[in-house]
């Protein structure tokens, strides 16, 4: 029995620099305007079976401006960053480098308080290995960006530390197929 997962990575809510930890801001003009440029290529994700998102303000809109209609996921929400919430990477690092840089570089911290990465990715993996597993079953979730790095890491079974390896970019989507525990990363061909 096969699954096969697609996740998409939600459009912005901000720019780059100016994201932050735990953010639930609706789409901006840009998000918008990238899911007018991408459309073609991910409507056609909306055949799969079954639809999910993220709980986030984007990841909702994504999926419903792509025709997806999703189901938000409770499990599929972005790390917890506990008291770090709202804030951006620079402003945390102004304010307490040390508990940024033990953040950084060990997978069982929680300097703010909140989820670790190690819990974080395990959740992620939970949620994929807990997917209905009917043969040939196709899915789609519309994740934040963090979600899709950590989906990664669990399928491929790679240490924590990769996942400041993985550059996740709007709309972009990765599919996984396989089973509960046993997944593989799918590359499609580009037509």
């Amino acid at each position: 029995m096969s699954v096969r997962i697609t996740l998409v990575a939600a459009a912005r809510s901000s720019s780059l620099l100016a994201e932050r930890f735990d953010d639930d801001r609706p789409l901006d003009q840009a998000g918008w305007h990238e899911i007018q440029l991408a459309a073609h290529a991910l409507v056609p994700l909306n055949a799969a079976e079954l639809r999910y998102c993220s709980p986030t303000a984007r990841s909702r809109a994504t999926g419903e401006a792509l025709g997806f209609a999703p189901l938000a996921q409770p499990a599929l929400r972005d790390c917890d960053m506990g008291r770090w919430r709202g804030f951006t990477l620079s402003e945390v690092t102004a304010r307490e480098p040390a508990a940024v840089d033990a953040w950084l570089t060990d997978s069982r911290s929680t300097p703010h308080g909140g989820e670790s990465l190690l819990a974080f990715i395990s959740r992620i993996g939970g949620w994929l290995d807990t997917r209905p597993a009917e043969d040939g079953s196709v899915i789609v979730a519309v994740t934040e960006p963090a979600v899709v790095r950590a989906a990664l890491l669990y399928a491929l079974k790679l240490p924590p530390s990769a996942y400041w390896n993985v550059d996740v970019r709007p709309l972009s989507t990765v599919t996984l197929t396989g089973l509960p525990g046993r997944w593989s990363l799918r590359l499609e061909a580009s037509a």
